[in-house]
């Protein structure tokens, strides 16, 4: 471990310390505390540290307090990070490719063109920035995305099985083969995303706007009540038992959908092309 970094935790000071560039592959910090070198559980106190371009693969961070901390391209592959604190922090550019982050606090962090193809089950990203961001195949089982921003980032094949996207932002989003069963997108923004393949059976789009998205998936019994979906393609797809009352379907490409059982009333199909529905 780097002398710099054990001589500030020992002496309780590390918080907002300079450790950029610092090489520490593999390190145990879960719960080094100060004035102790024994492991106590609850983990150090580094909020606020500046590790900008620190290497830090493997290393084991579990309930490290890294709150308003700088990693701006460091890398943190194969980290463990199971209920680290990684609030506010400033990670663009990170590397957490195969990184364990189970119930992890990234609640308003910056992960913007970060590679985040990782397990992240339960973390909570409440409000965070993850534009470009890589989370390709990724984990996020029962992750909270409340407010988050994911513009452009590609999620494609990731599983976000009962993840709670509500009020995010995934404009241009990449979500094509992505598991989203019984998760939450109420009021979320997904214009212009690319839903092709995606399993969304029960999934909550209440006011969601799909405006423009391409959506050849899998919407069994999904709630799109009151959301938007203009010039949507949703050519194919299955939207058996859905419920599309007051959808805003104007213009949108319904060629050979499944509508079977669907609650239309009150949609708005004005200039929708419905050849080949089966109703």
């Amino acid at each position: 471990m780097d002398e710099r970094l054990v001589e500030l935790i020992m002496s309780g000071k590390a918080a907002g310390s300079d450790l950029a560039g610092v090489d520490l592959p593999g390190v145990d910090l879960s719960g080094l505390q100060p004035g102790q070198r024994a492991w106590s559980g609850s983990g150090a106190d580094l909020s606020g540290v500046d590790l900008s371009g620190a290497n830090l693969q493997g290393a084991d961070l579990s309930g490290v307090k890294l709150e308003g901390a700088n990693l701006e391209n460091a890398n943190l592959t194969a980290a463990t990070l199971i209920r680290t604190n990684l609030s506010n922090a400033l990670m663009p550019y990170v590397d957490l490719t195969r990184a364990f982050l189970f119930q992890a606090n990234l609640s308003g962090a910056v992960l913007t063109n970060a590679e985040l193809k990782a397990n992240f089950k339960n973390a909570d990203l409440t409000a965070a920035t993850l534009i470009r961001s890589n989370l390709k195949l990724s984990n996020l089982h029962r992750v909270t995305f409340v407010r988050a921003n994911l513009d452009y980032a590609d999620l494609s094949q990731a599983n976000l099985e009962e993840a709670d996207l509500s009020n995010a932002s995934l404009r241009g989003a990449n979500l094509a083969g992505a598991n989203l069963w019984l998760a939450v997108l109420s009021r979320a923004d997904l214009t212009g995303a690319n839903l092709d393949g995606a399993y969304l059976p029960e999934t909550n789009l209440d006011h969601a706007n799909l405006n423009g998205a391409s959506v050849y998936a899998n919407l069994h019994l999904a709630d799109l009540n009151h959301s938007s979906l203009v010039g949507a393609d949703l050519s194919y797809s299955d939207l058996g038992s859905a419920n599309l009352s007051h959808t805003n379907l104007q213009g949108a490409n319904l060629r050979g959908a499944d509508l079977r059982n669907a609650n239309l009333d009150g949609a708005n199909l004005d200039g929708a092309n419905l050849d080949g529905t089966v109703r």
